[in-house]
């Protein structure tokens, strides 16, 4: 669909009813939110690893894990100047995990009753742009829009990278019904592994950002570019699923909130290009059953499928239950 008026206020006074959890990263958040970061079936397993190293002692060194700050990266505004998607700036960093293992193939899970399975509760990281952490990008007039690619508003950055095609299924978790006139705002990093509005170098931008409403069939799409993959991090977009377009204008309208991951044949055939040199020393050191998010089930329902190439550019295609 093409691009809409959108909301125009700040939401930021919403910021204490948005109880996101947010990743793992220096940047700060983890303090606030740990229990949603361990995610909802890791807790126990957490609590065993806590209860083993009282007992023995010490942890190997690929064990440790050192928690960071918890100082929230302050609130940026348009004024502290544009910046290209090509400037090299600090990319976001969280704890690295263990080796990498091979990915699963995605399920689809329908329960007797042809209920469906509702999709993960996430995290919303550090970066969400939507009010709750900083910078608000719901805000924005030209915020509906189905190309993500270029900033909005004063700012006119460009994303570098491949071209992909993210669409989303959007189904009613009671009876596997499509899910009409629902909306969502979905955010990622670019092939450097920045984010818009947060990271160095591309704070006054807001590219990648953008929200979308469901169809008859509770379809939607973006138009964007293959994400990178930084330190800590399995490649992912974020997404906030919300009743409606009105209803997308404030971080506490939020019905549901995960990621979208990508299969690793896919990955490796994106950083095999000019522009993604970042991210290929970073894959290699995660994998999906070791990232913090999607580790424990290895992104069963989050796992998209993609197609296409890294010449002509990928699709990619999830079905979700809210």
């Amino acid at each position: 669909m093409g691009d809409q008026a959108h909301g125009g206020q700040s939401h930021l006074g919403n910021i204490s009813s948005h109880d996101h959890v947010h990743d793992g990263v220096i940047d700060g958040g983890l303090g606030i939110d740990l229990p949603g970061l361990l995610g909802r079936r890791r807790l126990l397993t957490v609590l065993a690893g806590t209860t083993g190293a009282l007992l023995l002692g010490a942890c190997s060194d690929d064990e440790a894990v050192t928690l960071p700050s918890t100082t929230l990266p302050p609130p940026t505004t348009a004024g502290s100047g544009a910046a290209s998607s090509t400037t090299e700036g600090t990319l976001p960093i969280e704890t690295l995990a263990t080796p990498p293992a091979n990915p699963v193939t995605p399920t689809t899970d329908a329960g007797p009753s042809g209920d469906c399975e509702l999709v993960p509760e996430e995290t919303a990281g550090p970066f969400p742009g939507d009010g709750s952490n900083g910078p608000d990008v719901l805000s924005e007039a030209g915020v509906v829009r189905s190309d993500i690619t270029a900033s909005i508003g004063a700012a006119s950055g460009v994303a570098d990278g491949i071209p992909t095609t993210v669409e989303l299924v959007l189904l009613d978790a009671d009876g596997c019904t499509p899910l009409a006139g629902a909306a969502v705002y979905v955010w990622h990093c670019d092939r450097l592994g920045r984010y818009s509005m947060y990271s160095e170098g591309v704070e006054a931008e807001n590219y990648l950002r953008g929200v979308q409403e469901s169809d008859v069939d509770g379809v939607l799409r973006f138009e964007t570019i293959f994400p990178g993959c930084y330190p800590g991090r399995w490649p992912h977009i974020h997404f906030e699923v919300y009743p409606s377009l009105a209803d997308a204008t404030s971080a506490s309208n939020v019905r549901h909130t995960s990621q979208l991951a990508f299969p690793l044949e896919a990955c490796e055939a994106a950083y095999a290009s000019a522009g993604y040199e970042a991210s290929v020393d970073s894959l290699l050191r995660i994998s999906l059953a070791s990232d913090g998010v999607f580790g424990d089930d290895a992104a069963a329902q989050q796992l998209a499928t993609v197609t296409g190439d890294a010449s002509t550019g990928f699709a990619a295609t999830l079905t979700i239950a809210v």
